[in-house]
């Protein structure tokens, strides 16, 4: 019972956290706009305790900064500092993933990323072969957030957790952070199938122990999220000012 109860809150925190960074990624929550606590959990339907979760969340992914008086604001960031943040973060992780490849991953890690990955196998399934086919884009992100982290883990070095944990901070770098609607259009739905392909890539070369082609992957990994982030930004926020356009000729 109290097992169910976890994930239910689990999951109801997720959303909480996906809902507001659509927000804040959409333009609906601008730079500087404070978050009230009242306010956004009657919008979203919850109470206050998942919500004063989430919104810690999203500080420590960047997106909102903690006030001194209490309660949270969102920061101000450009396409610029997220893709240098991302980029950043590929030739880190390409450094956590060298080192799991030279030491041999333990039986356990294996298994945590094989379970990662034929998580996302299953979960892009329906649309290979057929990127028409909508998928969960928060559930990717989970996945892909997990995916990360034990490697990251796996690497067993404080310096270098510590350095992507401040390198995270810059709004929408992290793993997490992907910047997709809920149910992604076809073009976000192929970023994801190519994700995943590039996940078992490097679930393969890290079994091999295939040191340089494991790093290889794993920046060019995040290279192409940095590339993808810029174009969904730049859609996102296209939308957005067409969608302003609209209104204002509506009201005019």
């Amino acid at each position: 019972m109290q097992s169910a109860l976890h994930w239910r809150m689990a999951g109801l925190i997720g959303s909480v956290i996906s809902q507001l960074r659509d927000m804040i990624v959409a333009g609906e929550l601008r730079p500087g706009e404070r978050v009230i606590e009242l306010q956004f959990a009657a919008q979203l339907g919850v109470s206050r305790t998942p919500l004063r979760i989430a919104l810690g969340e999203l500080e420590k992914e960047g997106l909102l900064e903690r006030l001194p008086s209490r309660g949270f604001r969102v920061r101000a960031y450009s396409v610029d500092d997220i893709a240098d943040a991302v980029e950043v973060r590929g030739v880190l992780e390409g450094m956590a993933v060298r080192l799991v490849a030279e030491r041999g991953a333990s039986g356990e890690v294996l298994r945590s990323l094989t379970e990662a990955v034929a998580q996302g196998h299953a979960l892009l399934k329906p649309a290979m072969g057929n990127p028409g086919v909508r998928v969960d884009g928060h559930a990717w992100s989970e996945i892909n957030r997990r995916f990360h982290g034990i490697l990251v883990e796996a690497a067993s070095n404080r310096a270098l957790t510590s350095a992507l944990e401040q390198n995270n901070k810059t709004p929408l770098s992290g793993p997490a952070a992907l910047t997709l609607p809920k149910i992604p259009s076809v073009i976000e739905t192929a970023f994801l199938l190519r994700a995943q392909a590039d996940h078992e890539d490097l679930l393969q070369a890290i079994v091999k122990r295939e040191v340089t082609r494991a790093e290889n992957l794993m920046r060019e990994h995040a290279y192409r999220s940095r590339d993808n982030k810029r174009l969904l930004l730049a859609r996102i926020r296209e939308g957005r000012d067409r969608a302003a356009r609209d209104l204002a000729q509506i009201d005019a």
